[in-house]
């Protein structure tokens, strides 16, 4: 278990240029005041990020998601079994689209304080 903390705290200090710009919308509970959480460790995966409260997790892919369609099948599907609804952006989506993504994650985070 200690592992996986060590290796979501590396992936912190390794964030992509995505992750770091979602990153700077998502923090000190500027959406709405949800709280996420980056890099953290959720039903044996570490997730991009999650708002715990909202059951919410992001996930940002790159070009390598390509190649591993099955794992991230898997990854979202275990993440659901938790409770959790899983959002996917495409990294050039975050980068050029910025406005739009913030825009689904609120839809979603309204969605879940709705329901």
């Amino acid at each position: 278990m200690q592992r996986i903390w060590i290796r979501a705290r590396q992936l912190r200090n390794e964030s992509t240029d995505a992750e770091r710009r979602l990153w700077y919308f998502l923090r000190r509970q500027q959406l709405d005041g949800h709280k996420f959480r980056r890099q953290y460790p959720l039903a044996g995966y570490i997730a991009d990020f999650v708002c715990v409260p909202a059951k919410l997790v992001i996930e940002l892919d790159g070009g390598q998601h390509l190649d591993a369609l099955a794992y991230d099948r898997r990854r979202t599907e275990a993440l659901q079994r938790a409770g959790y609804r899983v959002l996917r952006f495409w990294n050039d989506d975050v980068l050029l689209r910025t406005d739009d993504v913030l825009a689904e994650i609120f839809r979603a985070l309204e969605e879940e304080s709705k329901a």
